[in-house]
């Protein structure tokens, strides 16, 4: 249940205009709902701020929009990564007939069911960076996995340590975040370059773009974890999920005033 919508229910019942027995009957299924595949975890949003997501892979089109009309029921905005592209324009249609609002973002390969939140003002904005074009899907997973958390993002991308001008020329960009995604492929350099060039946190995510070396993003992994660069923070081979969610959770915790 999003919380917001929890807040106005309890305060319909102090003001009389809701009955106890409605409430209840809102509320009854609040920690999860038994799907029989699944078990939606409907109160997710409230223990941490942030609704229950759904992994696309391995599940079925039909188990992944079921999973996703019993989560938006709640009143919060749903979302599920990795959705095959063969499979989305079904969902989506699912989802809809449902009288739900669900959209497909084609390169973070998600489906996001309900409206996109307005950025919190009182917080700061994240730059989410990518290495290479290539970078981008997973990158992209971040930045919309931010926004959905209700950030502001700014995106950076195709300015990897072969041409380090182009990172360079985006500096006042990066300046004004607070925090800092770095996407990268191949060896795994740029995230270990912007920590070195900016005062501030640098989440690192490899990718697993590259050749044969790269052994799926392991080396860039490696290299990441070796930075000698000081606050630089990893997460899995092409985690961008990972990424902005933990991005969207320190970013909460720092809000300016």
């Amino acid at each position: 249940m999003d919380p917001d919508r929890l807040k106005a229910l309890l305060t319909a019942v102090s003001q009389g205009q809701r009955s106890i027995d409605e409430a209840v009957g809102e509320l009854r299924e609040l920690p999860f709902r038994d799907l029989g595949f699944a078990r939606a975890d409907t109160h997710r949003h409230l223990r941490t701020g942030f609704p229950e997501v759904v992994l696309g892979l391995g599940k079925t089109e039909a188990q992944i929009s079921a999973i996703l009309i019993e989560l938006a029921r709640g009143g919060s905005t749903a979302f599920a990564t990795r959705v095959a592209p063969e499979a989305a324009p079904g969902i989506v249609a699912t989802v809809q007939a449902a009288g739900l609002e669900a959209r497909h973002f084609p390169v973070p390969r998600a489906v996001v069911v309900g409206a996109m939140p307005t950025p919190d003002p009182t917080r700061g904005r994240i730059a989410v960076v990518s290495a290479g074009t290539g970078d981008i899907p997973v990158a992209e997973e971040a930045a919309l996995t931010a926004e959905l958390a209700g950030n502001a993002v700014d995106r950076v991308f195709d300015v990897g340590v072969a041409g380090i001008h182009r990172l360079l020329a985006q500096r006042p960009v990066l300046e004004r975040a607070g925090l800092l995604v770095v996407v990268a492929g191949m060896e795994g350099a740029l995230p270990g370059v912007v920590a070195g060039l900016f005062a501030k946190p640098v989440i690192a995510v490899p990718t697993s773009i590259g050749y044969g070396a790269n052994l799926g993003g392991l080396a860039a992994l490696f290299s990441m974890l070796n930075s000698c660069s000081s606050g630089v923070a990893d997460v899995n081979v092409d985690n961008g999920f990972g990424a902005g969610q933990m991005a969207a959770m320190l970013n909460r915790r720092t809000a300016v005033t």
